[in-house]
């Protein structure tokens, strides 16, 4: 177990001036909290703040860092409280410390909600203050190292995902490569057990060959360097067995295949010196076309810096290069926390708020994203960045996700060049605004004061913050036109009661309307009646419950979803917000019946269309169109279902599962069946049932019936 002296001597090696009292107290304080408490291992808890503090002190960070990680847990998981610690150790350590617990007590799920709320609650703490996310990375890092003191699978499992999916890439966001490897290392482990064991059975093999290879690279390179009077530290490695299982999954290739698993890696003082060993690696080894990066120039945006080159060395295989100097290889290893200042515990570097303000972007685009499968899609986009560089005319480099387009280009320089953005040249020669931009392009941006957004640009751009802009500026214009209408039709419904709404709009009784169906404004309250979410009739029902219409005209749903047919038949089955005659149709995709969960979208001028909720074509529905609907209880009525059954070919197949579902007593609409040259048979019916219920029944008829392998509904 470290100890609290051999944190404090580390602290003093790179600021001898720290506040060591600070930490001095933090770790007594701890020590008398966690007393008792034993971690899975057995070991004192205490062991667990003082090896995350170690972590944090190792990345060279603030005594306020290093006290908050010593307390990072005491609020969680002893008596201490909050206040208590703001009081006895300041304001700062206290806001990392509850940073810290906020993110502990929302534990990720299996829910989708509770996995993106959990993300969000890390977002925030990020931009917040960005020790709070070190901290926790460290706490995550002493966890995986002992993790394999958990009995329960699930939760290795869970625990072991979780890293792979978001704490590694948040890592490697930061620029933290060194720990961000180490937590890939660790829950690859526990994910692919059998494969990292094959894969690592695989090295050792060759082991002491490998290891005379790396060496006698390593003596080659060095011997060059000195020669080119180049004072350089050089370095061989066997590359991370996630990374080659990686590379194997993606090209299809055995471990006999992968050839270039070993990597060096030269250090030097000065950047025109690792342009100079570049040329000297070229000079001993033929390079690899397409195989050299250039992140100096053109640094990622984690501010990561390096040459990389593949060449062919000694005896045909391929190594990896990577040339760097001393400062870059400390950002690469510590990323943002190498420009974190120890002593003022503010970022020492004026480009750092420019290089990730990705956090900033994150926090300003999560507040506009209520699905969570969206959000969660869109953090992934900034977590897994596939860069590709281009430039502005004047020389500027961007990057922005692979793929990106010149309406990601032109969001990126400013909202309003966005907005504006009639066309684009790339290379000086126009193209359309879908064009893939690629690396080393120069991106010009056409504008027009009266052009204005496409909502058919949010097909082709990548950005999250071209995504968002361009779904405000037309939730924005649809606003607009909801609010005109829903004012429009408040105001004739009004006058039928000889209510003069426009006297109305503004006073307090109309906004506790609003705030009745759960709106802030009357200006909300409006929009919604525009967008068929509230009907006029509601609002002066709620605004004057005495006054009962003389005549039982259309509501704004039924104007908004007549047709020439009030009600098909089938539509019998189906109420919408207890509201009569309206028409109803089923969606086509889906073919819900009685029994399945619903929900209505209200088209233009078509009626109410039925979908069930996890029909794939509501995802891509407006939201603020939908309408609760729910089945009419007693039905009798026949829907519509297909039915695909998989099965061995015989003679009277087909009549055997025709009286399988006849016996039911549902109706066969259609049938038809294909069959395969090795005689198996996909068979489709199409079968009217009463509810959930029958269509369980025929499910289960036609599973009994002889030499059938599989029966499934189709349209979900």
């Amino acid at each position: 177990m470290i100890r609290i002296n051999d944190i404090i001597d580390r602290i003093l090696e790179y600021d001898p001036e720290a506040d060591i009292d600070l930490v001095e107290r933090a770790y007594i304080y701890s020590a008398r909290v966690h007393d008792g408490q034993v971690r899975l291992s057995g070991e004192p808890y205490l062991t667990h703040p003082l090896e995350v503090t170690g972590i944090l002190a190792d990345l060279r960070l603030d005594t306020i860092s290093v006290a908050a990680g010593l307390l990072h847990d005491v609020v969680e998981d002893t008596h201490a409280t909050e206040e208590e610690i703001r009081q006895m150790f300041g304001a700062e350590v206290g806001h990392i410390v509850a940073g810290v617990t906020k993110i502990s007590k929302l534990p990720f799920q299996t829910s989708e909600h509770r996995q993106a709320e959990s993300i969000r609650k890390m977002i925030l703490a990020m931009a917040d203050d960005i020790r709070v996310i070190l901290i926790k990375l460290a706490d995550r890092l002493h966890n995986m190292r002992t993790l394999y003191f958990h009995k329960k699978k699930e939760k290795v499992m869970k625990i072991s995902q979780e890293t792979w999916d978001i704490y590694s890439p948040i890592a490697a966001r930061l620029g933290m490569y060194q720990l961000k490897n180490e937590l890939d290392d660790l829950a690859f482990r526990h994910l692919k057990p059998e494969a990292y064991a094959e894969i690592e059975a695989g090295i050792a093999k060759d082991r002491e060959e490998r290891e005379n290879y790396v060496r006698e690279v390593q003596s080659l390179i060095q011997t060059r360097m000195d020669e080119s009077g180049l004072p350089a530290d050089v370095t061989g490695r066997y590359k991370q067995i996630p990374s080659i299982y990686q590379k194997m999954v993606q090209q299809k290739l055995s471990l006999s295949e992968i050839y270039d698993l070993t990597a060096f890696r030269i250090i030097l003082k000065t950047v025109p010196q690792c342009y100079e060993a570049l040329g000297v690696i070229h000079s001993l080894w033929r390079p690899l076309p397409k195989k050299f990066k250039d992140y100096i120039g053109m640094p990622k945006p984690n501010m990561y810096q390096s040459l990389h080159t593949t060449v062919i060395g000694p005896y045909g295989e391929r190594i990896e290069v990577q040339i760097r100097t001393w400062d870059m290889d400390r950002v690469a290893k510590s990323g943002i926390a190498a420009h974190w200042s120890y002593k003022e515990g503010k970022s020492a570097d004026p480009n750092i708020a420019r290089a990730f303000a990705w956090i900033q972007n994150l926090v300003e685009n999560q507040e506009d994203y209520r699905d969570p499968h969206e959000f969660m899609e869109n953090v992934r986009i900034d977590l897994f960045p596939d860069e590709v560089y281009v430039f502005t005319p004047r020389g500027e480099v961007k990057n922005l996700p692979k793929g990106a387009t010149p309406v990601d280009f032109a969001y990126m320089i400013h909202t309003e060049v966005g907005e504006q953005c009639a066309g684009a040249k790339i290379n000086g020669r126009m193209v359309p605004l879908s064009h893939e931009m690629r690396n080393g392009d120069i991106v010009e941006i056409i504008t027009a004061k009266d052009h204005t957004p496409s909502k058919d640009w949010l097909n082709f751009v990548k950005t999250v913050r071209a995504k968002n802009r361009i779904r405000l500026w037309v939730k924005s214009q649809e606003k607009e036109r909801s609010l005109s209408l829903g004012r429009e039709l408040c105001e004739k419904t009004f006058r039928k009661r000889k209510l003069n709404f426009s006297s109305l709009v503004n006073t307090d009784a109309m906004l506790e309307v609003a705030q009745f169906f759960n709106f802030k404004t009357v200006e909300d309250l409006l929009a919604n009646v525009g967008y068929g979410k509230v009907t006029p009739l509601q609002v002066l029902r709620r605004y004057a419950p005495s006054t009962e219409p003389e005549s039982k005209g259309p509501s704004f749903i039924q104007k908004l979803i007549s047709g020439r047919n009030r009600r098909k038949p089938r539509g019998e089955g189906v109420v919408v917000k207890g509201l009569d005659d309206i028409l109803i149709r089923f969606g086509k995709c889906c073919q819900p019946v009685p029994g399945d969960a619903i929900i209505g979208y209200i088209t233009q001028g078509q009626g109410v269309s039925v979908h069930h909720k996890n029909c794939p074509s509501v995802n891509r529905l407006n939201p603020d169109r939908y309408v609760d609907v729910d089945w009419a209880g007693d039905n009798s009525e026949y829907y519509p279902v297909k039915i695909q059954i998989h099965s061995h070919d015989r003679l009277g197949l087909l009549a055997d599962m025709a009286s399988a579902i006849t016996r039911t007593g549902a109706n066969i609409l259609n049938a038809h069946t294909e069959t395969g040259e090795d005689m198996e048979v996909s068979t489709f019916f199409t079968v009217g049932v009463t509810g959930r219920e029958l269509l369980d029944k025929v499910l289960s008829a036609l599973r009994q019936t002889r030499d059938v392998v599989d029966v499934r509904r189709l349209d979900m």
